[in-house]
């Protein structure tokens, strides 16, 4: 009998044809409550993204639940307390997206920086003729600063390195293995750079720490980045330092209430907008793919998954 999986966000339509060959899939969003609470007793795995919310509440509704395997590097949606409480294996994608992501980061950079949508739009709009394009920040052999110097930190100072910026870094204690310079806080590491790349786990450690003292630090040349997550980020304080031009521009690929954006950032001008599409090129994404149905069938195979997040639940009990 195939185990009972729940597909908790929308998934290519190729992967849960592949899913349905091997588990009985329900997509939660098209489910009542009473089908819920028929399925509940037989739910033995949870597919998810990095967008995902599985809540405490979720998870004891689900007795039979021994793995939530989601799809994506993040997995701050997820109660890995209550998991664990369950003994639920949670599984997510790592590595596979650093390079793409690190890419991504410098293309916001240099789009934000140099203005490239605004030149775009003015050529469009015929105004060419009437006069050049005022003049755009240089980036080569700018400061940069990045905000969590893990696998994708590193993967942008790597690139940065190639544009001849100076580098410096914030996080919990110095990295001895590299030699950028350590910042002890994020105000003091946004005082010292002209583009402040957000790289940093989220969750409530995190949120909302480039705050408006952070922005004001950052100063009316600086650029901001965010390709982590949206609640790093205090959005109502970057609209208003762009609003006022107390930062020059921003390039955000992640939001607070992703899909929606607000309209005060939709309405600004030195604003680069894309639509957490960091990670999601044709390789990195069948790779993800992979990885999250591998972990779900080693799993309810017997065999250890691959890319366990809360390594201290007991493996031969989630069998």
């Amino acid at each position: 009998m195939k185990p009972t999986v729940l597909l908790l966000s929308r998934l290519p339509d190729s992967f849960i044809i592949r899913l349905r060959e091997h588990f009985d899939c329900h997509a939660y969003s098209h489910l009542d409550e009473t089908r819920i609470t028929e399925l509940a007793p037989t739910v033995r795995g949870i597919v998810a993204t990095a967008e995902s919310r599985v809540p405490r509440a979720l998870i004891a509704r689900l007795p039979a639940l021994v793995i939530i395997s989601v799809l994506g590097v993040g997995y701050d949606g997820i109660d890995l307390e209550a998991a664990r409480e369950h003994n639920v294996c949670v599984t997510h994608t790592p590595r596979l997206s650093t390079d793409d992501i690190a890419d991504f980061a410098i293309a916001l950079l240099l789009c934000a920086a140099r203005q490239v949508l605004n030149a775009d739009r003015f050529i469009r709009r015929g105004e060419w003729p009437a006069g050049r394009y005022p003049m755009t920040a240089r980036v080569f052999g700018g400061r940069i600063g990045i905000v969590g110097l893990g696998r994708i930190g590193r993967a942008v100072a790597l690139r940065a390195q190639a544009f001849g910026m100076s580098i410096a870094y914030t996080g919990r204690t110095p990295k001895s293995d590299v030699p950028y310079r350590w910042c002890s806080d994020v105000q003091a590491l946004a005082a010292s750079v002209d583009y402040l790349v957000v790289c940093a786990s989220g969750g409530a450690e995190t949120h909302g720490m480039i705050n408006a003292a952070v922005l004001a630090a950052l100063g009316p040349s600086g650029v901001l980045i965010n390709i982590a997550r949206g609640s790093i980020v205090d959005e109502q304080a970057l609209v208003e330092a762009l609003r006022e031009r107390r930062i020059l521009a921003a390039g955000l690929d992640v939001f607070c209430d992703e899909p929606h954006v607000s309209r005060a950032l939709l309405e600004l001008p030195n604003v680069v907008l894309t639509p957490h599409m960091a990670s999601t090129t044709d390789a990195t994404v069948q790779a993800m793919l992979d990885l999250t149905f591998d972990n779900l069938a080693r799993h309810f195979a017997g065999e250890a998954v691959l890319t366990q997040v809360n390594r201290h639940c007991d493996l031969q009990t989630l069998q």
